[in-house]
């Protein structure tokens, strides 16, 4: 017997399920480097703003505070970032030469990732998706914040 599933029209779920998908491509992709997804992206952040504090990485990957700690600590105890004291409170995240060649090869693997999908999905239509999401999350973080 095939089963019947009314939420194969709705949007949210379908984003759910190519985001799941999308996941653990990324997942494979990213697997003998031995990060998860959001250690990849914590990488990224701080090699693009250098100097940045671990509060800033987490607001824009919207992260948690608790959950940053750990995310941190273990990208320390890898040797690929290091952190310096600003001032009383405030440490500055930088990464190491290990750091900036794993945030390099990181990328590489992103771009396969990214490439396989859109080109799946063809050009035009992965450029419209891509336009189009920010403008639910923008919608959501409105919400949140208003």
């Amino acid at each position: 017997m095939t089963l019947t599933n009314s939420l194969e029209s709705r949007l949210g779920y379908q984003l759910r399920r190519a985001s799941a998908v999308m996941m653990a491509d990324l997942s494979r992709e990213l697997a003998d480097l031995d990060l998860r997804p959001a250690e990849v992206t914590t990488l990224l952040v701080i090699a693009e703003n250098p100097d940045c504090s671990q509060t800033e990485v987490g607001q824009a990957l919207a992260i948690k505070r608790a959950n940053m700690v750990p995310i941190i600590s273990r990208l320390m105890e890898r040797g690929l970032v290091d952190r310096r004291r600003l001032d009383g409170r405030s440490h500055a995240l930088t990464l190491t030469d290990e750091g900036r060649k794993m945030a390099d090869d990181a990328v590489a693997r992103i771009d396969r990732h990214e490439m396989r999908f859109t080109e799946l999905l063809g050009r035009v239509d992965a450029q419209a998706l891509f336009r189009s999401l920010p403008v639910i999350r923008a919608a959501r973080e409105v919400e949140v914040d208003g």
